[in-house]
């Protein structure tokens, strides 16, 4: 017996009856000789942490765009937190930690520049529409490893796919994923918030503080103690009717102060303008993208597709590098 056989043996012995096991996984599209050492989820996340699309993480806005700050979030640091929270509760109720966080570190993968801005601009200009949690997917299936894709499993693919709200996640793996997505931007874009000056503890309504606490250290210790007091030896990952009904209430309040001030997004329309001008000229100039998406298009993936995919992998600071080569003249210099 290997190591990872004995993993294997390890999880069907200590893990909850409604937890999914690697040796249970439904597999990957392109069948795979097994590794000796890992498991099929650590194998998926490691593939995910070498990615260049995770990399790319690091230099995405979370919610403030370019923050004169080095202790604002980006998207690569909510990923982390995300995973962090994720594994905390998946301990807690013996589910698989390996799946859970070879989802938390996949489910931004497909995010834009310029955060959900930048989500916006090209759900409007590309004409088969844009949302991060399909793109995550076409980049670990298509995208990575110059066209290859990860050849991930089922299960990571079906998490990343549904972790947004709307989502229903076929294991309790990836539902713990969706609930600690949402419990971790609202944590950490509020404190962000706060340290922005933006939002203050007294801009949250009185009834909630009681309810969840009084910061956000406190309040993110109850979302994840009630998940996993609501959800142990249950076949669906639930919080209680309040703390649920809280944890909404603190969305929309961070709607309302935060995703939607002025302040706060202020530098939006300037992203959103430079990815709306960039599609059209990459389009009309598919040329000038990177070779491995003019290989792309060669394989016979759609124009409009392809400069989506090449848009959308772009950082921060790579996309308004690419705008002024594009578009600011750069001035004559006499030799």
């Amino acid at each position: 017996m290997n190591i990872r056989e004995m993993m294997e043996k390890r999880e069907t012995e200590m893990l909850s009856p409604y937890a999914t096991l690697s040796i249970y996984s439904k597999g990957r599209d392109r069948p795979e000789e097994e590794c000796d050492v890992r498991t099929v989820f650590q194998r998926d996340r490691d593939r995910i942490l070498h990615s260049k699309s995770f990399r790319r993480l690091k230099d995405k806005t979370q919610v403030f765009l370019s923050p004169q700050g080095d202790h604002y979030r980006n998207r690569l640091t909510h990923t982390l937190e995300v995973s962090q929270i994720a594994r905390t509760i998946a301990k807690a109720l013996c589910l698989n930690e390996d799946l859970v966080e070879a989802i938390a570190l996949g489910h931004d993968l497909g995010h834009t520049p310029f955060g959900h801005a930048g989500e916006r601009a090209l759900n409007k200009i590309h004409p088969g529409g844009f949302a991060h949690y399909k793109q995550s997917v076409r980049v670990v299936e298509v995208l990575e490893k110059n066209g290859e894709g990860l050849n991930l499993t089922k299960e990571v693919r079906d998490g990343i796919l549904n972790h947004r709200t709307s989502g229903h996640p076929a294991t309790l793996e990836g539902q713990v994923v969706r609930f600690s997505d949402k419990m971790a931007y609202i944590h950490h874009d509020m404190d962000d918030a706060q340290r922005a000056g933006i939002i203050t503890e007294d801009d949250i309504p009185i009834t909630l503080r009681i309810l969840l606490g009084e910061n956000t250290r406190d309040r993110l210790n109850t979302f994840i103690h009630d998940i996993i007091e609501n959800s142990t030896g249950k076949d669906h990952i639930t919080m209680s009717d309040d703390i649920q009904e809280g944890l909404n209430d603190m969305r929309t309040l961070m709607f309302h102060n935060v995703y939607e001030n002025p302040v706060a997004k202020s530098e939006e329309k300037k992203a959103v303008h430079m990815l709306e001008e960039m599609y059209e000229y990459y389009n009309s100039f598919p040329n000038e993208m990177s070779t491995e998406y003019r290989e792309l298009i060669a394989r016979g993936e759609k124009k409009e597709q392809v400069v989506c995919d090449y848009l959308s992998g772009m950082t921060d600071q790579y996309a308004m590098e690419k705008f002024r080569e594009l578009f600011i003249p750069v001035g004559w210099n006499i030799l």
